[in-house]
């Protein structure tokens, strides 16, 4: 008697299944096809969900106080919204490394519109893209911060920023704009050539920053770290060291036309002091130290 009732739960089970799926595969393929995306939909939001919830138990271990809390909880909306839980870095790994190169070229052909990469030939271009990882920032970030060291250059997609110098002057950033770019020269002007003709990173030295470089709004932006910097460095030197390329990093860069003010500002000053002294000199003998007043 048992045997017959699990037999008849059993093939009533098999009878049900096989109408779900006639019914479905009576379905036009458009009504499938929508029934498709929010079977898709659900999983993505059931992901996001189970992110969320491991989010907030390991803020809870930790014991992060509120406002670090608001914080990650900001930095995750931002990120799930911008790569909608997709790691472009592992998709791009299973791809052939000459499809990758065309993926990138398609990615960061906006940055062909910066003045600097609209220098460069393909071969550079194709080795600093390789290496650009997507970063995202939130509000109130700081991407550099005074006498903090540069570890990457930052290029902007999308967001607005500003550049605060030492002396309180304030340049505004957006889309297309670098920050950090100082690092490329520096890492040009501190390597060396060994007996072989290569060029060899001097170690033990780090660069610092002068200025603040805060976002204004959520930023997306993609990083150069400066281990990959040099690396493009040490293979694209002779390029990188070409005079229109440098005269090009330093136009636009806002660190270098900050550097450019405060010499022109020095030069001038001290020419002033010169034309005072020379004035108070010639009236009278105990005007000619500047220190006397």
């Amino acid at each position: 008697m048992g045997s017959s009732v699990y037999n008849g739960h059993y093939w009533n089970g098999v009878v049900a299944f096989c109408l779900a799926y006639w019914k479905y595969a009576e379905l036009p393929s458009s009504s499938r096809k929508k029934s498709m995306f929010s079977l898709k939909g659900r999983s993505k939001r059931l992901e996001m969900q189970l992110r969320r919830r491991d989010v907030e138990q390991w803020m809870s271990h930790r014991r992060l106080p509120e406002e670090l809390r608001r914080k990650v909880r900001q930095a995750e909306r931002f990120s799930w919204a911008a790569t909608r839980g997709v790691n472009e870095e592992e998709l791009l790994q299973n791809i052939p490394e000459d499809l990758q190169r065309e993926i990138h070229r398609h990615f960061f052909n906006f940055l062909k519109k910066v003045r600097i990469f609209s220098l460069m030939d393909e071969p550079v271009l194709d080795a600093v893209f390789g290496k650009l990882r997507q970063t995202l920032y939130i509000r109130g970030s700081d991407i550099l911060y005074q006498g903090g060291t540069i570890d990457k250059m930052v290029f902007i997609l999308r967001g607005k920023l500003e550049s605060i110098g030492a002396d309180r002057n304030v340049a505004p950033l957006s889309e297309g704009d670098v920050c950090g770019e100082e690092l490329l020269t520096w890492c040009l002007e501190h390597s060396s050539v060994n007996k072989d003709g290569g060029r060899v990173r001097s170690s033990g030295q780090r660069l610092f920053s002068n200025r603040t470089v805060r976002c204004l709004t959520n930023v997306e932006a993609f990083a150069l770290r400066a281990v990959d910097l040099e690396e493009v460095t040490i293979t694209y030197a002779r390029f990188l060291r070409n005079p229109r390329v440098q005269v090009a990093i330093r136009y636009e860069s806002p660190y270098w036309r900050y550097m450019a003010a405060t010499r022109i500002q020095v030069g001038w000053r001290y020419r002033r002091w010169r034309l005072r002294r020379d004035a108070c000199s010639n009236r009278s003998p105990r005007c000619s130290s500047p220190l006397r007043r």
